[in-house]
């Protein structure tokens, strides 16, 4: 698909593009070219560079430190983030914690926290999902009592995705049991250096420690850091869910990794030939093309909906449900192309200087951890059986 851009949009994307390879440190941009983990400092690193242009959320407001971007330039700053292999801005701050502040938090709370997300002072994670408690969400267990000026809060927090670098945690709790499970929530913002706090990583199928099970004992919690009403949380967090669900399609990421395909196919051997003229492997490519142009198309129809001061409904759940199942496809293309290079999986293949000099190709080593990560996509920030029901209700009737 090829968007005709006009003679300011296209400036736009040369300057975003001329800045981002001038600015992007050669260690960092190694280091997501091959696969590799990165440190809290890498993403940090990153944050701080754009934010000193002025361009580390885009979306905000600028009254709060955004830019005053069209949608279209922001999808185009996207795109060319991704071009790049730079990080990816963590989200749990930048667009999703900061837009309930901004939308429901009070005067205090948006002057004190909205500075240190956009800085980067403050990394944040999600608490949402608990040991019982994952796609039935509602049925959440952890209990925020109050006490004098404070809540009590104990409980656990579960598959929490980077937890071990946050300052805070924007989470889900019951303050009450009466009514629909629904009606009892709140939403707090919790410090994570508070007494009482344990993070416990989970060492998921790739060899990694990104998510973990956060512990809470009789955690102090200010009132004063719960956003908006007691018991209207369920509210608020389904605000949120809508701009994590639709940044879950990451098409530009995709993009990315399809090229990125493309290269590994034309190095890799089939027959008298590349694997990229292997006829059957080469129509996997191209449906999987296909499909990625098509989900384009639906988030350029959002992006043009936006800038017409409409937000999406049901576009979200179809943005998150093809955007994962497209990201695990391109794992699943990546780990069939390399072949028996991908065995043995070995996980610290990941870690920077593991595999100097590199035994096969360099680009091997992490595709099979990236297919074991990728199982995930599926599942979170709602289950994709999920958010075919929502479709369902909300385009269906049923």
């Amino acid at each position: 698909m090829e968007i005709t851009l006009s003679s300011a949009d296209a400036a736009f994307q040369s300057d975003v593009r001329s800045f981002i390879e001038a600015a992007l440190p050669g260690d960092i941009k190694s280091k997501v070219e091959l696969g590799q983990h990165l440190e809290k400092d890498d993403y940090v690193r990153w944050h701080k560079i754009l934010h000193t242009k002025g361009w580390a959320a885009p979306a905000w407001p600028v009254e709060y430190g955004g830019t005053d971007w069209t949608p279209l330039q922001r999808h185009l700053f996207e795109e060319e983030l991704a071009r790049a292999s730079t990080p990816r801005l963590m989200p749990f701050g930048l667009s999703m914690v900061a837009p309930v502040i901004m939308a429901f938090g009070d005067a205090a709370q948006k002057q004190h926290f909205l500075p240190r997300i956009l800085s980067c002072e403050d990394w944040w994670c999600q608490g949402y999902s608990e040991p019982g408690a994952g796609s039935d969400l509602a049925s959440l267990t952890t209990k925020a009592v109050p006490d004098g000026t404070d809540y009590i809060v104990s409980g656990a927090k579960t598959w929490t995705t980077l937890a071990q670098y946050a300052d805070m945690i924007f989470c889900l709790v019951r303050t009450s049991s009466e009514g629909k499970p629904q009606t009892g929530i709140s939403f707090l913002l919790i410090d994570m250096h508070s007494p009482g706090i344990t993070v416990r990583p989970i060492r998921t199928m790739d060899g990694g420690y990104e998510v973990n099970d956060v512990f809470f004992d009789e955690v102090r919690v200010p009132q004063a850091n719960r956003v908006g009403e007691e018991n209207k949380g369920w509210t608020y967090a389904k605000f949120l869910l809508g701009h994590e669900r639709t940044g879950i399609a990451a098409i530009g990421r995709s993009k990315q990794e399809l090229r990125q395909l493309k290269v590994i196919a034309a190095a890799e051997a089939a027959g008298d030939g590349s694997l990229a003229e292997d006829g059957a492997f080469a129509g996997k490519m191209a449906d999987l093309e296909i499909d990625i142009l098509a989900l384009e198309s639906l988030v350029l129809k959002i992006v043009a909906d936006e800038a017409a001061g409409r937000t999406p409904g049901a576009e979200a759940s179809i943005l998150k449900i093809r955007g994962t199942e497209i990201q695990q496809r391109l794992s699943e293309l990546a780990l069939e192309a390399i072949g028996y290079y991908a065995n043995p999986y070995i996980a610290e293949a990941q870690e920077a200087g593991w595999n100097e000099p590199p035994v096969g190709p360099e680009y091997a080593a992490t595709v099979a951890p990236h297919y074991f990560n990728w199982r995930k996509a599926s599942i979170y920030g709602g289950t994709n059986e999920i958010q075919k029901n929502i479709i369902a209700k909300m385009v269906l009737g049923l």
